[in-house]
């Protein structure tokens, strides 16, 4: 497994205790430094079964200042929003987990964790 974080996250924080208590295997991707390529986005979607204005945090300035939320949400601009993504990780919603069977969860809950390290 691994796991995409921003240390300065609670949900990150949380999820990442959650793993340690558990015992789970696992890497840490701190994804604000180490930024994830437009192809390593498309995997994660992929895995995720999401498209990337699903796992976009509308809220941040970077959202505004590009103004996503008035970005369609169609198939078209989903190269749009995924060069987006990498260009601006922190617009990446977390954690992500990526587990052993090849999926993925967004993890910002205990059972989301837990639903990842039984995969």
């Amino acid at each position: 497994m691994e796991i995409w974080i921003n240390p300065a996250c609670s949900k990150c924080r949380s999820a990442v205790r959650l793993l340690d208590a558990e015992g789970a295997g696992y890497t840490v991707r701190r994804y604000l430094e180490d930024v994830p390529s437009p192809d390593e986005i498309r995997t994660v979607l992929d895995r995720l079964g999401l498209e990337p204005w699903d796992i976009t945090r509308t809220q941040e300035a970077d959202a505004k200042e590009l103004g996503l939320r008035e970005w369609p949400r169609e198939a078209a601009s989903r190269e749009r929003w995924i060069t987006a993504l990498a260009e601006h990780p922190g617009l990446i919603q977390r954690p992500i987990i990526t587990a052993g069977d090849g999926t993925a969860v967004v993890a910002r809950t205990d059972e989301a964790v837990r639903d990842a390290m039984g995969r």
